[in-house]
């Protein structure tokens, strides 16, 4: 009898769930008027019945569920912990059902200034309010967000990055995730494990790309809500009910809700607004899953950075900043501003990317980034000497950087994990001469004792021939300085660092740029729509990066070609000539790049990469 009970409850909570198709009368659903909301006078008898109806089954299943899970689990204790099962089935029975709260006119004016300030032009507000988040058509940069307003682009980079992360190192699980159940949101894979993600970016199909984009918001929407919530934004305007139309319809219906509106005031922000609360996996994600036409639409990109400073908490927004009186939205030109790129990447809308915080003296600090991140951020300004990103920025989990130049933000992956390791033979540098300095009771003056040398070629393994050991030792002590040059004399297989290939430790890797604004091609791969106006794309540029080590002189970098890199380009197995090598090429990426591999040199093909 319990488990008919049980699975009639079950039954309920998935029918309750489903939304209701629409009106058999209707061919597309009526204009909802301005501040409309469900079981409003506007909404039918019946449709208010449904929904109702709806609402209080789900509520009721949910918390009969989860009052009879408890009591199977903790016999015991059932009359003591009821109450606390009926609370909580009646906070989450809610959840998924989009009650969409109205904000306060207070919250509104907060929201309003503290995004856009209070002399804030029309073209600002019309570029935020005209970006949705859209994937490009384009195959080759299918996996990429579509730009096409300028200012909002410090938010679709931030998404663009997690995106990222998804597509090329969660691949496997985008094809087999389960519409609403819990995300472990990208937080089962160690960052020490290698991983090589394909670029082949035309083969991902939309379903897939659709996941990890739910999978990219949820996570930073609950980056910001400290794990603990998130609050998602939607418009009046837009039916709850639009998911019961075919895909072919749905942006038909979303622009036909949207037409004529617009936000240029507080008092419309609040008029329009609506918000949910989760606290669940499932039910956020399932909510963001319904949402995406609604981000997909021309609202989208503004929504997403309201629900994610709602997710923070306006309070704890301003409480970051260092300068809390600043629109988040910079003028003239309304960029996202630093710390709404920051709350993105690390839930903190702080203003700095140096690491923790400065301390300027009577208990005047500045604020910086404060904890590990999953995806990074380097930025021109650094090679300008206008900023220092902290090691949290440089080296985050995954090998995706946000780049920050004065007036843009595009993004900069690999598809390799390992291209944050440190240089082998670097590493192995630091592993000698760590035992080195152990052995050295000079006081710091660079020489050890036989004995303590002998000790040191134990530790490292390094294997010197005899007559090398004793030309180092006749003196009765080993400086360092010989010790080294001997190191690179000598060859890795014996433990030294003399590298056969001839790039004596040069790191050579790919990486790719994506620039989401959509331009015309430059020079001669202009592609033209009826012969007429070159067509509008985002671009992706694939670049062979060398990182010489710390050690080498700088007339090394001109000597050893990059296309001699090891399997870079897929050698044949012959040698490779080297006596012609690639001449280096230079962009402002590439001084982004050399804050994070100082002294690299790149190289590309094609047109070269825009940061701006």
């Amino acid at each position: 009898m319990a488990d008919q009970e049980e699975e009639d409850l079950r039954m309920a909570l998935r029918m309750s769930m489903q939304h209701s198709p629409p009106e058999p009368k209707r061919s597309k659903p009526r204009d909802a008027p301005a501040g409309t909301q469900a079981g409003s006078p506007q909404e039918s008898p019946e449709s208010k019945s449904r929904r109702l109806q709806r609402e209080l089954m789900a509520a009721a299943a949910e918390k009969r569920m989860l009052a009879s899970r408890t009591t199977t689990a903790s016999a015991g204790s059932a009359s003591g912990s009821a109450s606390k099962v009926v609370n909580k089935a009646e906070e989450l029975g809610a959840e998924g059902l989009g009650s969409g709260k109205e904000l306060s006119k207070e919250e509104a004016q907060q929201l309003f200034s503290m995004v856009f300030g209070s002399e804030v032009s029309k073209d600002i507000l019309a570029q935020w309010t005209n970006q949705g988040i859209r994937f490009s058509p384009d195959p080759d940069t299918s996996m990429g967000l579509v730009q096409h307003e300028g200012g909002p682009c410090g938010v679709l980079a931030a998404i663009q990055a997690f995106v990222l992360k998804y597509i090329l190192f969660f691949s496997d699980e985008l094809g087999k995730v389960a519409p609403g159940i819990a995300q472990n949101l990208g937080s089962r894979r160690l960052s020490n494990s290698p991983c090589f993600a394909s670029n082949n970016f035309a083969s991902l199909t939309e379903d897939e790309k659709a996941r990890a984009l739910v999978r990219s918001m949820g996570e930073i929407l609950f980056l910001c809500g400290d794990n603990k919530r998130i609050v998602v934004a939607t418009l009046s305007v837009i039916s709850h009910n639009v998911e019961g139309y075919e895909d072919s319809l749905k942006e038909e219906v979303m622009a036909k809700a949207l037409e004529g509106l617009s936000i240029e005031s507080a008092s419309d922000l609040q008029k329009i607004l609506r918000v949910d609360t989760y606290t669940l996996q499932a039910s956020a994600f399932q909510r963001l899953e319904e949402m995406i036409p609604v981000f997909r639409s021309r609202m989208g990109a503004m929504l997403f950075l309201i629900s994610a400073l709602l997710s923070r908490g306006l309070d704890s927004v301003q409480a970051d900043r260092d300068d809390p009186s600043l629109p988040l939205v910079t003028a003239p030109f309304g960029h996202a501003s630093q710390e709404i790129v920051n709350l993105l990447l690390c839930g903190q809308a702080v203003p700095n990317v140096f690491d923790g915080r400065m301390d300027l003296g009577g208990g005047m600090f500045l604020k910086g980034i404060s904890r590990n991140v999953e995806v990074g951020f380097l930025t021109l300004l650094e090679s300008l000497n206008f900023c220092k990103v902290g090691q949290y920025l440089k080296c985050p989990k995954w090998p995706i950087w946000v780049v920050g130049s004065e007036s843009h933000y595009t993004v900069l992956f690999a598809l390799d994990t390992t291209v944050q390791d440190e240089n082998e033979l670097e590493e192995r540098e630091s592993q000698i001469r760590k035992a080195f300095d152990a052995q050295d009771q000079s006081g710091g003056g660079g020489f050890i004792s036989v004995e303590g040398f002998h000790q040191v070629l134990r530790e490292t393994n390094v294997k010197l021939p005899p007559e090398k050991v004793d030309h180092l030792c006749n003196t009765g002590f080993i400086v360092w300085s010989e010790f080294w040059q001997v190191i690179m004399d000598l060859d890795k297989n014996l433990g030294g660092l003399k590298d056969s290939s001839g790039l004596m430790g040069k790191k050579v890797f790919d990486l790719y740029h994506f620039n989401g604004i959509a331009k015309s091609d430059l020079n001669g791969s202009q592609i033209t729509s009826g012969g007429e106006t070159p067509v509008q794309r985002p671009r992706l540029t694939k670049l062979r990066v060398s990182v010489p080590p710390r050690w080498t002189p700088e007339e090394f970098m001109a000597d050893v070609a990059v296309s001699s890199a090891s399997g870079g380009n897929g050698s044949s197995g012959k040698d490779t000539e080297v006596a012609k090598p690639e001449p280096s090429q230079h962009a402002p990426l590439v001084d982004c790049i050399r804050t994070r591999w100082p002294r690299a040199v790149c190289n590309w093909m094609g047109d070269p990469p825009s940061i701006v």
